[in-house]
């Protein structure tokens, strides 16, 4: 057990009594003049009327977009109400969000300005008959943020009796480590997620493949398809490799298993029998739009001669950029690469204070079995800097800003440093003596993108995260920039899927796990009988079981944008080899 983690349970062992007589010790503002005109608009204190909400406590940089994410979540019911109560004036809170200008799809934002650890403002927001609650970081500091969320979770509880609480807490944690603790606050009410972690989990994934990124952030977001839990007794009895085939609408991805309280099994057995309380999860458009077919579908299931192994080769990967969780994603990379790969740090951080912060951290890179680390100092803005780097030999570049930001309103992105490295490869790609690089822009009519997947050393993905892309889209789009991951967007929208369904949790727990299951790219040519074959999507379903893999979606060759849980899934097509599939696989 860490310091930190000590610390945190020594904050859930104080009495209740003690620690609500600290809280109400602290000097909080009064709300009760100072109330947005939604909220006066509900009558006296503006909990009265708030029922079935959502309660959002805290200030960060990715408030707009979890806005946004809530909102589309409700746009199919009409509309919905999120009440936010923060420590900053009401009349700043509106003006700072109307700048965001968020299409609310009939949701409505009430303001409140107080304090999460008093009674009285959690009474105000109607913490008790929110549908979910939101504790956000307001620091990058573990220590301190997810203190406060220990705080917060024990002072709700402390307010509301846990049988009394109609839904559950989402609490955003800095640490992963800090996870078990939080949770312990307020036992089964809580879901943790652990932000640094999570974003760290899409860089690496992400990075590996082209195109991901854009995967992740259509299942994720609330605008596409996204995965649902539902009970469906008529389907009972029955294998998962015949309920695989039973949606038109939706994709079976696993089952929740009802004789295992809280465990998700992704991608199970062909001949996992569904049994009595059994949830099915599935990836379809919402909650209401598919329902279980009377018949199965006709599925040519030939099966392939021999089954076409998929490239697992070692990787040459640049970190360019420093920061507080750049720890985090080092471990990622070493557990995820194979033997023999390498991990070049390319940052203004002194090498010592970065070996220092590693063991600190207690990772020992002498110690890894599959990286090799190799540290490089330089400026990622400075372009003498960076044409001292071999640009040309990485398979994979990911860009984060570099220096530590403990206030998470800072935002120094690396757009310009991503546009000088695409321009230094452009000039190298001229020389017959270097290797070819291949930076994927979308369509292409001399390669597609599924071949330079496969070509692994002879290109680079470029996997950019923005810790907050919403001063800078504009940027981003003038610049054409491809492979952008922005890390407020993602948290957001995977805090706003637990919001919604907190057995979400587990499915997302499963696919950023050491060992679980992940999203990958496959090429086309592996299910198909030569360089073209005209089959259904159902058909490439089938073909993909005897590889225990679930097709997802698709890409075409050319085209910019993957179709996740495609329409007329009976329908026959003809696919090329060339053509990608998105398939649910286990590492």
């Amino acid at each position: 057990m860490g310091m930190l983690s000590a610390h945190l349970e020594q904050q859930i062992g104080e009495s209740d009594t003690s620690f609500m007589m600290a809280a109400a010790a602290k000097e909080v503002p009064d709300s009760s003049s100072n109330h947005s005109r939604d909220d006066s608009s509900s009558g006296g204190d503006g909990s009265s009327s708030l029922r079935n909400h959502t309660v959002i406590l805290g200030w960060n940089t990715k408030l707009a977009s979890l806005v946004r994410q809530l909102a589309m979540a409700n746009h199919s019911l009409g509309g919905g109400v999120i009440a936010v109560l923060a420590d900053k004036d009401t009349q700043q809170m509106e003006e700072e969000m109307k700048a965001h200008e968020l299409d609310l799809m009939g949701t409505s934002v009430i303001y409140h300005t107080g304090c999460p650890l008093d009674n009285t403002s959690l009474q105000k927001v109607a913490v008790s008959e929110a549908r979910a609650t939101i504790i956000l970081a307001e620091t990058n500091d573990a220590e301190e943020s997810d203190t406060r969320a220990v705080k917060i979770v024990r002072a709700i509880c402390w307010t509301v009796e846990h049988d009394e609480m109609k839904g559950h807490i989402v609490v955003e944690v800095v640490d992963p480590e800090n996870e078990a603790w939080v949770k312990q606050a307020g036992q089964d009410l809580v879901y943790t997620v652990a932000a640094h972690n999570l974003v760290g989990h899409l860089l690496v994934q992400c990075a590996r493949q082209p195109g991901l990124a854009q995967v992740w952030e259509d299942i994720l977001g609330f605008d596409n398809a996204e995965f649902y839990v539902k009970k469906w007794p008529e389907l009972d009895g029955l294998p998962f490799g015949d309920v695989l085939f039973c949606f038109p609408d939706a994709i079976p991805c696993g089952v929740k298993v009802a004789a295992m309280e809280n465990t998700v099994v992704l991608n199970p057995d062909d001949d996992y029998i569904l049994s009595e309380g059994d949830e099915l999860i599935v990836l379809a458009e919402d909650d209401d739009s598919y329902f279980p077919s009377k018949s199965l579908p006709k599925i040519a299931d030939v099966k392939l001669q021999k089954s076409k192994s998929t490239s697992n080769d070692a990787k040459k990967i640049l970190f360019c950029g420093w920061q507080h969780d750049s720890d985090n994603i080092i471990s990622i990379l070493e557990d995820s690469c194979v033997p023999g790969s390498e991990v070049w740090i390319f940052s203004k951080t002194a090498e010592a204070e970065r070996e220092m912060r590693l063991a600190d951290k207690g990772i020992r890179p002498t110690e890894f079995e599959n990286v090799k680390l190799v540290h490089c100092i330089g400026d990622p803005s400075n372009r003498t800097d960076l044409e001292s780097l071999p640009l040309e030999s990485f398979d994979s570049i990911l860009l984060a800003p570099d220096g530590d930001n403990t206030a998470l309103h800072t935002d120094p992105h690396p757009v310009s440093t991503l546009l000088r490295i695409r321009s230094i490869q452009s000039k190298r790609m001229s020389r017959e003596d270097v290797k070819a690089v291949q930076i994927r822009q979308g369509a292409s009519a001399q390669s597609s993108w599924v071949q330079e997947m496969q070509q692994g050393s002879n290109q680079s993905i470029i996997i950019s995260e923005f810790l907050n892309a919403e001063t800078t889209k504009e940027e981003i789009a003038q610049a054409d920039v491809p492979g952008v991951m922005v890390s407020d967007d993602m948290v957001a929208m995977v805090l706003a899927m637990v919001a919604e369904d907190k057995k979400v949790s587990y499915i997302l727990s499963d696919l950023f796990a050491q060992e679980g299951h992940e999203f990958f790219f496959r090429s086309a040519e592996i299910y198909l009988r030569g360089e073209t074959e005209e089959l259904s999507f159902y058909d490439i379903m089938s073909r993909a079981r005897h590889r225990k893999e679930i097709v997802l979606g698709y890409q075409h060759a050319f085209e910019d944008h993957p179709i996740l849980n495609p329409p007329d899934k009976a329908a026959i097509k003809t696919w090329y080899a060339h053509d990608g599939f998105i398939v649910l696989a286990e590492v």
